[in-house]
C-alpha cells in the first residue's frame, strides 16, 4: 500500500459512523444491503449513502448491483494492507 492509498483509507476510517458500518460487517460475516445498513443505524438515508461512498472510494467496501439493490462486501485485503502498513511504521 502506498502512502496516498494509506491516507485515503485513513480519511475514510476517521468518521465514527463509518467505523460502526464496518463493525456491522464483522457481525454479518458476508454482505450487507444498503437497506439493512439503514435499518441498523440511526442516520438519514443521504448520510448513509455519503458514508458508504467514502468507504467504497477507499476500496474498503465493494459494491455489487443486485437488481435494484446494492449489496456491499468488506474488502478484507485492503484492510489487511492498511494494518500491515501501520505495523511497518512501528518497526
Amino acid at each position: 500500500m502506498d502512502s496516498k492509498k494509506f491516507e485515503k483509507v485513513s480519511r475514510a476510517l476517521s468518521d465514527p459512523s463509518r467505523i460502526v458500518i464496518l463493525e456491522k460487517f464483522k457481525k454479518k460475516k458476508d454482505c450487507l444491503y444498503c437497506a439493512e445498513i439503514h435499518d441498523m443505524l440511526d442516520l438519514a438515508q443521504p448520510s448513509i449513502s455519503h458514508h458508504l461512498k467514502q468507504l467504497v472510494d477507499a476500496d474498503l467496501l465493494l459494491p455489487e448491483k443486485e437488481g435494484r439493490n446494492l449489496k456491499y462486501t468488506l474488502n478484507e485485503s485492503v484492510l489487511n494492507d492498511y494494518i500491515a502498513f501501520l505495523s511497518a511504521l512501528k518497526s
